[in-house]
């Protein structure tokens, strides 16, 4: 009897273990699940954003689109322009001064576009290499400014017929082991656009 009795209580202990054993794996599996969920829920979150993102870079793409056939419906008419006229003009170290010189062929530039009414300059400043890049890409576009200006003052050009870059010193004319490089680089380059 002492036997049967020791059988049954090892059995309801073993019962009770196993309770207490589903109770546990439930709650891991609870666990588990909601964890499971939380990243779904991100990940549906991320999803629905990156949706949004590239709704919004379609959209993008069909303005830059627009924008593209309205610059090339713009420029048509421009097919039989050729250069008809170059010059460069240089400048002293920092500066974007016109020099007497920069002036007499600033002066030649106004009366090429005086004499070609529908013509269009191309003015392109550019420095040597001394300084940061960012500085010398301001120093560039204060050079092209600056012939800008004078052939809006002293032949009122009008501002649409001249279009103004700054290369800073990302394009030298000369390398630094020619003699004056640095001065050569220090330039504005100017071309006349038109009708052949």
């Amino acid at each position: 009897m002492k036997k049967a009795l020791l059988v049954t209580a090892l059995m309801l202990i073993m019962i009770a273990g196993c309770g207490v054993n589903k109770d546990y794996v439930a709650q891991q599996i609870a666990e588990s699940e909601s964890r499971t969920d939380a990243k779904v829920g991100e990940l549906r979150d991320q999803t629905d954003g990156n949706a949004a993102e590239i709704a919004k870079l379609q959209s993008l793409a069909t303005q830059l689109g627009e924008k593209t056939d309205m610059a090339i419906n713009e420029a048509k008419g421009f097919e039989n322009f050729q250069v008809i006229w170059s010059g460069e003009i240089n400048f002293p170290f920092d500066s974007y001064d016109i020099t007497e010189t920069a002036a007499t062929i600033l002066n030649e530039a106004g009366d090429k576009l005086g004499q070609n009414p529908g013509s269009v300059i191309e003015i392109a400043g550019f420095t040597d290499r001394t300084g940061s890049s960012k500085y010398n890409l301001m120093l560039g576009q204060e050079r092209a400014d600056a012939a800008k200006l004078f052939l809006a003052d002293h032949f009122g050009i009008s501002l649409y017929r001249m279009f103004i870059i700054s290369f800073g010193e990302s394009k030298p004319v000369a390398m630094p082991d020619e003699m004056e490089s640095a001065s050569k680089n220090r330039r504005v380059t100017l071309k006349i656009w038109g009708k052949v």
